[in-house]
């Protein structure tokens, strides 16, 4: 318990044995006295008193609320501080792992003579990875996925099964999920009358440190410059981010978003689920956009903006009242009697 209390920044309490061991995580609602959860979010604070888990990692806002025989540590971030001691108990969940079981290169794995890998690197059955490549030392290379030519992973970095990478060059640590593809053709065509002309796609996708990319995600190359995607930045499972986009740092993207070309993020920025970005648009750093918006025109940094179209939150509020007034009726105007004309 001393290790636990000592990732969660938390002073143990009086009584609490330090030496006490405890082997996984759980819910509040059903961890066990062997394992560790958290509470963080007041809606959740009736569980926390009826919790079995041996320790409760928990904010002072809420201390005393988990149950008595509950070892509580409180923390100035709950589930930051549950995040560390979860991954100190499972360091293998952070990234994905070999599905083989493998250790070093796999027989059936089709390694160019001309790419490169660096010391400890893990390549699964069915890996492609093409001339020129560059693998940097303690990656895994999940089965079947393909490296394309001349594409550079850094160190430390994982590639989960079936992803796809072709002009494109990871940093280190970066993580992507299974079945992205990186670095296709973006959507370019001159349209007319006469037929749409393909407009080549010869740019790069350039993907920073610490970024991770869940499952299904696309990222275009770039058209006439590089797709770039800023370090710590976070992508969720099926988001699409067109050709030329930039995306700055510590950026948030959720399931479902689609990025048009051109457009930019600034640094840590937040998109909710769903939405979209219209090409050549910015979104202003410190900006978050709510789920199931359509940003249409350029989102100042810092505001916090929703709806279709998209528009600062207090704005759409205010005419969200102003519409519910007119179909209800409410304040004082005249509420609809749902008869019409010739009605008695």
């Amino acid at each position: 318990m001393g290790e636990i209390a000592s990732l969660a920044g938390a002073t143990l309490p009086e009584g609490a044995d330090p030496a006490a061991l405890f082997d996984g995580i759980g819910p509040l609602d059903g961890a066990t006295a062997r394992q560790v959860t958290f509470l963080d979010n007041p809606q959740y604070v009736a569980q926390a008193a009826l919790t079995r888990a041996g320790v409760c990692i928990i904010g002072q806002r809420h201390a005393g609320k988990a149950a008595a025989a509950t070892v509580s540590l409180v923390a100035k971030e709950p589930y930051r501080a549950f995040a560390r001691v979860a991954a100190a108990m499972f360091p293998q969940a952070m990234r994905p792992q070999s599905l083989f079981g493998a250790k070093g290169v796999s027989a059936g794995a089709f390694i160019h003579p001309d790419a490169r890998l660096e010391q400890g690197v893990v390549i699964d059955p069915g890996v492609v990875v093409g001339p020129g490549a560059e693998i940097g030392s303690n990656t895994v290379i999940c089965a079947n996925a393909v490296i394309g030519p001349g594409v550079t992973i850094g160190r430390d970095s994982a590639i989960g099964p079936n992803v796809s990478l072709a002009h494109a060059h990871l940093g280190n640590r970066v993580i992507i999920h299974a079945g992205c593809n990186i670095g296709q053709d973006g959507f370019g065509f001159a349209m007319s009358p006469q037929g749409h002309l393909k407009v080549p796609q010869v740019g790069r996708v350039i993907i920073q440190d610490d970024v991770e990319i869940g499952s299904g995600a696309c990222v275009d190359r770039g058209m006439n410059r590089d797709t770039l995607i800023g370090e710590g930045t976070k992508i969720d499972n099926l988001v699409q981010v067109g050709h030329n986009v930039t995306i700055g740092r510590h950026c948030v993207i959720v399931a479902q978003v689609a990025l048009a070309g051109s457009s930019k993020l600034e640094d840590f920025v937040v998109i909710g689920g769903q939405s979209g970005v219209i090409g050549h648009a910015t979104v202003g750093m410190g900006a978050q956009i709510a789920a199931t918006s359509a940003v249409g025109r350029d989102v100042p940094p810092g505001q916090r903006w929703g709806g279709t179209p998209a528009k600062p939150i207090k704005e759409l509020f205010r005419e969200m009242a102003a519409f519910d007034r007119i179909v209800n009726g409410r304040a004082g105007g005249a509420k609809d009697s749902g008869k019409r004309d010739g009605e008695p």
